[in-house]
């Protein structure tokens, strides 16, 4: 009965159909559109991004400041609900230039371990940061806070040790960085016009249930590719 475990979750999650996005449905697919419009105009904006002189490691800085600007916003919502739609477009324009730096590295022939590095690091920084900024604002449970940073944590750490070992991660979950940042800024729009703790509480929740279940459907993928090996 152990054994056949894994594979009762990997039927309760589709894990099979991970791989495409064709076999996605509902919102996790409205979001890999989404994600996929957004990286196409990425492409055409890097450049214009290389012409004006930005590298990729500036980038990767713009965006983490920019984060840490969307956090400052999400503490002080208390004086006008607009910084919660403030705070969203900050964190979203932070993930356009943490896309961006991948686009303009390749585009300039500049990719190195370091830089790959150096994007991954900031963006663990950018995440909690945000995350914590929504904390201290009083916008949502500590616990579902804290379960959202972990999630978001694992899901990044999961590819590193899982592309480490030989297994191709791409596409795998349905709550990829992209997807995640999507859904709190959908979550910071409405709350700035209605129940702004109630609402923030409930995207904190999504994120944390919608990561650490990505966190698990990678490792179910990856369970099934060594295991052939």
């Amino acid at each position: 009965m152990i054994k056949q475990i894994p594979f009762l979750i990997d039927k309760l999650f589709y894990r099979h159909h991970l791989n495409s996005n064709r076999q996605k449905t509902g919102i996790p697919r409205m979001l890999t559109k989404l994600k996929e419009r957004i990286q196409s105009v990425l492409a055409a904006e890097a450049e214009t991004v290389h012409r004006i002189g930005l590298t990729p490691n500036m980038l990767s800085g713009i965006g983490l400041v920019l984060a840490f600007l969307s956090a400052l916003a999400y503490t002080t919502w208390r004086v006008t609900p607009f910084y919660l739609l403030l705070a969203a477009v900050l964190f979203l324009f932070s993930g356009f230039c943490d896309a961006l730096d991948g686009i303009v590295a390749r585009l300039c022939d500049k990719t190195t371990n370091f830089g790959g590095f150096l994007d991954s690091l900031l963006d663990r920084y950018a995440d909690v940061v945000v995350y914590s900024g929504i904390i201290i604002g009083g916008l949502c449970d500590l616990i579902w806070g804290l379960a959202a940073i972990i999630g978001s944590f694992l899901v990044s750490y999961s590819r590193a040790r899982a592309e480490a070992a030989g297994v191709e991660m791409e596409s795998i979950g349905i709550a990829e960085r992209a997807e995640r940042m999507i859904i709190l800024a959908l979550a910071s729009a409405v709350a700035t016009f209605w129940r702004p703790q109630m609402v923030m509480n409930a995207g904190i929740f999504l994120l944390a249930v919608l990561s650490n279940l990505t966190v698990l459907q990678r490792s179910l993928h990856v369970y099934k590719k060594l295991k052939r090996q």
